[in-house]
């Protein structure tokens, strides 16, 4: 595609996404789809600049200190996109996109927020506030599911720190480029990635390590480029570590997978940066290779799929041949309500994408704030999966992202006269133990499988002991 200013690229691709869908989602003629924008040029908020935000002098100063002190403990960036497009200042603090950006009084433990309130109030120095954000960090389960004992691979007998290897088809990648994001998510799970936590970074540079760990391991069949974002990556570093990999021509290579979230809270990155161009010909070119393009979008509310720059970037990446499927965490105090996510995953199939999964908030860093239990959970799925047609109903859930793989939530039944939570792998350490159903005491609390105890007086889970077994073998391989 040849060089067009920002204005007259965002509307040739108006033209296109209303030529694609054949006016089926649509009805409004190209000129009106995509107003001219003029603030397609990036900017991040945070900490030291925040309140210059125009929409902020809406909060009161208790407000704003409040976004300073647990700033100060978990990763806080916002953009431009974002406060002006997504979030409805009028709801404001309770708008969901603005409780999915930035930080809430709530998400610190009460003792945890009068600690670094204290400290902040005396104007303590930076290094003194630091070593108690560090400390109330570590208290946070950084790193939970085995990601640091379990999960990094070896080759030729070394660590490989910049992947995991949790599963047996499937390697994730951390290309160091790519461990930040257009805005943070105040739930994620990969918040230590983002505060400089010395040990809890995952990164690499290597792509030739990553090549050499596919031919040593004939049985991945699957890579997925995570973060971060590899898609805020320039396309030129993002290059760097696709197309090794399509020039090897690894055949047991077959999908390759890049986790993003720009479409939500960048899209101007597929439509009119600088590099959009080049990232769509690299994307294409990977399609092409006869390697399956999947592109991990997650969205966690509805909202974000409605700006028109969203529902075009969408389009532009679906016209690479990749495929969008989608995912996103069930999260109290922004999507807990089952017709909120059958509207989302109806919008994203009518967008052309593939609900996934929904997840349940991983036991890390403000999972008390947003958990929500797992039989709540699962009225929720099976509320909004009744809501959808065939289409919407590709997607799994509610699954749990644990150390010994990803469990779903299947419902609650009696049998034996007792009331139980039903359960079963859909991913694991040992793939034997997926699709095998297991049962825990009802309990309408527990929001993570650790809080679950067997059913039947069992007196452990059937996986737990294999489980024992890989801990102790991981811990003799790493010594």
């Amino acid at each position: 595609m040849e060089a067009l200013d920002s204005g007259a690229r965002l509307n040739a691709y108006s033209f296109n996404y209303n030529e694609i869908l054949g006016g089926s989602i649509m009805s409004t003629s190209p000129k009106k789809i995509f107003t001219r924008i003029d603030s397609t040029r990036y900017t991040a908020y945070n900490l030291g600049n925040f309140r210059e935000i125009p929409q902020i002098a809406r909060l009161s100063e208790e407000q704003l200190f409040e976004i300073e002190v647990v700033g100060r403990v978990l990763p806080f960036k916002t953009n431009n996109f974002v406060v002006d497009k997504l979030i409805d200042w009028d709801k404001v603090p309770d708008d969901p996109m603005f409780v999915l950006t930035f930080p809430q009084r709530e998400m610190l433990l009460p003792h945890h927020y009068e600690e670094m309130a204290r400290l902040v109030k005396a104007g303590e120095s930076s290094s003194v506030i630091r070593e108690a954000a560090d400390r109330i960090r570590l208290e946070l389960n950084p790193h939970p599911a085995g990601q640091l004992d379990l999960n990094v691979p070896y080759l030729d007998g070394k660590p490989l720190h910049g992947m995991q290897h949790k599963y047996r088809e499937t390697v994730l990648f951390f290309p160091s480029p790519g461990q930040t994001c257009h805005a943070y998510c105040t739930f994620c799970f990969r918040w230590p990635q983002f505060v400089g936590l010395s040990g809890l970074k995952f990164a690499s540079r290597e792509a030739e390590q990553l090549v050499a760990y596919l031919k040593a391991h004939p049985e991945v069949t699957d890579v997925l480029f995570t973060g971060g974002d590899p898609l805020l990556m320039s396309a030129r570093r993002l290059a760097d570590y696709l197309e090794p990999l399509i020039a090897a021509e690894l055949p047991n290579l077959r999908h390759i997978r890049i986790g993003t979230k720009a479409l939500s809270y960048w899209p101007y990155r597929f439509l009119t940066d600088a590099d959009s161009d080049h990232i769509v010909s690299l994307l294409r070119k990977v399609a092409a290779s006869g390697k399956h393009l999947a592109i991990m979008a997650h969205f966690n509310h509805p909202r974000e799929l409605e700006p028109q720059e969203v529902q075009q970037a969408i389009q532009r990446l679906r016209s690479t041949g990749a495929v969008i499927r989608t995912q996103s965490p069930v999260l109290r105090h922004i999507n807990d309500d089952p017709a909120l996510w059958a509207r989302m995953w109806n919008m994203q199939v009518d967008l052309g994408c593939v609900p996934y999964y929904m997840f349940l908030a991983r036991d890390t860093g403000a999972q008390h704030y947003f958990a929500v239990p797992l039989v709540r959970a699962w009225e929720i799925f099976r509320e909004a999966y009744q809501r959808v047609s065939g289409l919407g109903r590709t997607v799994r859930g509610p699954s749990m992202s644990t150390c010994p793989g990803k469990v779903q939530v299947l419902g609650v039944a009696e049998t034996k006269g007792e009331k139980v939570i039903t359960m079963r792998f859909l991913q694991g350490r040992n793939p034997d133990w997926i699709h095998r159903p297991f049962f825990a005491e009802y309990d309408d609390k527990a929001t993570w499988l650790d809080e679950l105890k067997p059913a039947f007086g069992q007196p452990r889970f059937f996986f737990e002991e294999e489980l024992d077994r890989i801990y102790r073998e991981s811990a003799f391989a790493s010594s």
